[in-house]
C-alpha cells in the first residue's frame, strides 16, 4: 500500500476516494523509562527509550491506518498527516495519531 504525506501520488491518477482513516497508538512510558529520561534530560544527550516508544507507536498507528483502508478497499492513503502527543495525567503516556485519505489508484 503506498501511503503518502503528498495530496497525490506522482503518475497515478485517483479513480475513487474511500474517505478519511485513522489509526491512533497510546502507549504507556514506565517508571524506569521516566528515571532514566530524567537523568538524560539533566545531562544531556537523546532519550533512546523514549525514542523506541514513540516509533513502537508511530508503527502501530500506521498499522492501524493501513488496515482501515483496506478493508474499505483502498490501495493508498494520501494526504497524511501524523500527530504526536502526551496524554495522561503528567504526561505519562505517548500518543501517535496518523489520518489520511484512503483512495483507489489507475
Amino acid at each position: 500500500m503506498i501511503i503518502t504525506t503528498t495530496p497525490t501520488v506522482q503518475d497515478r491518477a485517483t479513480s475513487q476516494y474511500h474517505g478519511v482513516v485513522c489509526g491512533e497508538a497510546i502507549l504507556g512510558a514506565n517508571i524506569f523509562k521516566d528515571i532514566f529520561a530524567s537523568i538524560r534530560d539533566v545531562v544531556g544527550g537523546r532519550s533512546a527509550a523514549y525514542e523506541q516508544e514513540l516509533r513502537k507507536a508511530r508503527d502501530i498507528a500506521f498499522q492501524e491506518l493501513e488496515r482501515e483502508a483496506l478493508a474499505r478497499g483502498a490501495d493508498a492513503v494520501v494526504g497524511v498527516d501524523v500527530d504526536y502527543e502526551t496524554v495522561g495525567a503528567h504526561g505519562g503516556m505517548l500518543m501517535v495519531a496518523v489520518s489520511g485519505t484512503a483512495v483507489s489508484l489507475r
